[in-house]
């Protein structure tokens, strides 16, 4: 059986979450590379969510958790890379939905919005449960195909 890889980062706002996170990860197995930031000095949530983004998209990680102050900055950016569906969850339900119904491959969540014990729940829950496929598969070839479509090189002659 397989590990899961996973890469967490976020800015200043969330550093202190994202350290519990990481340590609850590492402590139950979880393989989890750590992009910072790393201390509370200012830095743009961009640059973090779209490391993470990266990094799901080549292949080097399997999932990712990005965080910031509220959670939406970084679900906005990292959403910006074509195969990256980042879902934004305040609870166990968002959590459970975002990876039930839309193989979501980003948790994103506020730093300032969450404590750490529903923070670590919600993380638990969007690890161990599983894309349902079916229907919702369908759902998901449709936003890929917009992502296609608004990715694509402009038509000449136009």
């Amino acid at each position: 059986m397989s590990t899961t890889r996973i890469v967490i980062g976020c800015d200043h706002a969330a550093v202190a979450l994202k350290d519990e996170i990481v340590k609850e990860l590492r402590g139950s197995g979880q393989q989890v590379e750590d992009v910072g930031t790393f201390t509370g000095d200012s830095v743009d949530y961009p640059d973090f969510a779209a490391m993470v983004a990266g990094l799901i998209r080549s292949g080097t990680a399997d999932l990712g958790i990005v965080m910031c102050g509220t959670g939406i900055g970084v679900s906005i950016a990292a959403n910006k890379l074509p195969g990256i569906r980042a879902a934004l969850c305040h609870d166990v339900t968002t959590a459970r939905l975002a990876r039930q119904h839309n193989d979501s491959n980003i948790l994103c969540m506020g730093g300032r919005v969450l404590g750490s014990a529903v923070a670590l729940d919600i993380v638990r829950t969007w690890l161990s449960t599983p894309f349902e496929g079916g229907r919702h598969l369908r759902r998901i070839r449709k936003i890929e195909a917009i992502e296609s479509q608004a990715c694509a090189p402009e038509e000449k002659g136009r």
